[in-house]
């Protein structure tokens, strides 16, 4: 889907979810704190509709960068020119002051109307449950513009792990690393989020930590991101590798004291279509959806520990190295 700001004319791609309600008409579902909910809001308080582009099938770094969360000073399209090492080919909408790929497959352009909205949903959504039901902004369809024999062309979000969950994770995590390690300079080694979080709720980040006071520090870098990443954060030493869930579990049993390494943060922004604000009866934009708790663990080190209880690692690499005389299988 893409919208422009109409008062900076910035360009927002992002992909949400549209429920076919007839031949010419969708409804739409777009995150109270997503780049084209502002779009939206400006035309709205013009009393303005709000013009919209949808692309079905595009070059796979379209796709890529729709679900990432970036700079809104960033323009997609540029960002997905750098990552296939070539401009992105653009050409205007026939109806509509947006435009579009030219090697899009499909194209819809129409408006969102100005201060109207209809039901919408229940659709099912990353968490793995169905988003619930409520007033939203719905898509008049005004022209279909299409290549000879066109692919239609989706990723489908429902129970993760999913197409959604996946791509999600690639264009969250290093959007993520960057903001740590480059903008805020902290020394984190990696960073994860996992696919049972839908690639948001649950984060986990492996610190070089440098001082006491530091992985509080890398808790709120991660928390200022522009969206509810980390309601379950989970910070472990450089030691631990974070795509291994044994590791980062034997980290959370043997290197946290709860009552001295857990921290609950209230009244933060939380995410829409977390099912656990509240029962699918509450609509989907009311405000007690997006008002919420994180919960964070520090699962470092903090004083000296003593040896892992392990064979000196010279020892380990001769049995590994032996591994097929012992006639054990693989």
């Amino acid at each position: 889907m893409i919208t422009k700001d109409p008062e900076s004319g910035q360009r927002n791609v992002g992909t949400y979810r549209m429920q076919v309600k007839g031949p010419n008409k969708t409804g739409f579902l777009i995150g109270a704190h997503q780049d084209a909910s502002w779009h939206i809001r400006k035309n709205n308080q013009q009393n303005k509709p709000t013009p919209v582009a949808v692309v079905i099938g595009a070059d796979p770094s379209i796709g890529y960068v729709s679900v990432s969360k970036m700079s809104e000073a960033l323009d997609e399209f540029a960002v997905a020119g750098a990552l296939r090492g070539e401009p992105v080919d653009l050409v205007p909408c026939e109806t509509v002051p947006l435009e579009v790929p030219a090697t899009a497959e499909i194209v819809l352009e129409g408006e969102i109307p100005a201060n109207a909205s209809e039901h919408e949903g229940p659709f099912g959504e990353y968490t793995g449950y169905m988003g619930p039901a409520g007033n939203e902004p719905f898509f008049n369809i005004k022209c279909m513009t299409f290549r000879n024999h066109p692919v239609y062309q989706a990723f489908i979000s429902q129970m993760p792990p999913s197409e959604s969950s996946c791509i999600r994770a690639v264009g969250r995590e290093w959007p993520l690393f960057k903001h740590l390690k480059h903008t805020l300079r902290l020394p984190v080694k990696d960073v994860r989020l996992k696919e049972a979080g839908g690639s948001g709720a649950y984060v986990v980040v492996s610190l070089h930590k440098q001082f006491t006071g530091q992985v509080r520090q890398l808790m709120y870098g991660i928390w200022s991101m522009r969206t509810g990443f980390g309601k379950f954060t989970v910070v472990v030493d450089d030691d631990i590798d974070v795509w291994d869930d044994f590791a980062v579990d034997w980290a959370l049993s043997w290197r946290v004291r709860p009552d001295r390494d857990v921290y609950i943060e209230k009244d933060v922004q939380a995410v829409g279509l977390d099912p656990s604000q509240g029962p699918p009866s509450v609509p989907q934009h009311h405000p007690s959806r997006y008002i919420g708790s994180r919960v964070a663990i520090d699962a470092t080190r903090k004083h000296e520990y003593p040896a892992v209880s392990l064979p000196p690692k010279e020892h380990l690499d001769i049995v590994a190295s032996k591994w097929k005389e012992y006639a054990i299988e693989d």
